[in-house]
């Protein structure tokens, strides 16, 4: 059961995400139903990399707690949980899933295993690299039935209760919730750590469990992938006294803008 105890000790879990590096050129497979994995490398989603850092700041301020990442993937993503554990948390489990899972399907999924934790803070990054969608987050404090608080950029700890600050145009606005809480992390003042070579050595001797998913059938499935089309090549008309007319028929024949 999640828990609203004091905040000397607290507990937290923060749920990643795996996906291909941000600096890879993805390619569509010949099928045309997902992306081609060979020679993907696979990294924390940047956006979880602050709720890392978010939820290693906790720990470090508080006489007592843990931090345990949670994720949802193929066996392959125990070396990403791995890179997490070295930049400092404590342990990790990994639910496995080898087939595609929607939003709500990964919220209802993270909810069953979070509905009987001991967290009291549960972390997410604001939003997942690639799909961008800022939906996981709040589904799984709505199924959790506690309080959730979006694109937090600091925090603050009081007597059963999160001070919360969202940058908003013109301005900061602050909000308090209890405890248990879910928040979702913008980067605000939480730059991610490097992980140091003793925290690299260490995270292979930490507990990292693996369990099937539970999950239904996703509501959601993807039709088809396809790369963007190829944009042609720029056209630079002479300044001569043609030169609109010339524009018009472009416009006309060749872009179908007229």
């Amino acid at each position: 059961m999640l828990n609203d105890g004091g905040t000397d000790s607290l507990n937290v879990i923060i749920c990643i995400k795996r996906v291909p590096d941000t600096e890879t050129h993805i390619r569509v497979n010949q099928t045309g139903t997902d992306i081609d994995t060979e020679g993907v490398k696979y990294v924390i989603s940047p956006y979880d990399e602050f709720a890392i850092e978010a939820g290693l700041r906790v720990k470090e301020n508080m006489e007592d707690g843990e931090v345990g990442l949670l994720m949802i993937g193929n066996s392959e993503a125990q070396e990403t949980l791995r890179s997490g554990l070295a930049m400092g948390a404590d342990k990790a489990t990994l639910l496995r899933a080898d087939s595609y899972m929607d939003g709500l399907g990964i919220a209802k999924a993270l909810a069953v295993e979070l509905k009987d934790s001991d967290a009291q803070l549960i972390l997410f990054g604001v939003k997942a690299a690639g799909s961008d969608q800022q939906q996981v987050g709040p589904m799984v404090a709505t199924l959790l039935g506690i309080s959730c608080v979006t694109e937090v950029s600091s925090f603050e700890f009081g007597e059963g209760v999160v001070t919360c600050q969202r940058e908003v145009e013109g301005g900061i606005e602050v909000i308090e919730a209890d405890l248990p809480v879910v928040l979702t992390i913008t980067k605000g003042e939480y730059e991610p750590r490097y992980a140091s070579l003793k925290g690299i050595m260490a995270a292979k001797r930490k507990p990292l469990e693996e369990r099937e998913a539970d999950f239904s059938h996703p509501g959601i499935h993807i039709e088809r992938f396809s790369e963007p089309t190829t944009r042609g090549s720029g056209c630079i008309l002479e300044d001569s006294p043609d030169a609109v007319a010339e524009l018009v028929r472009l416009l006309r024949e060749e872009a179908n803008a007229l």
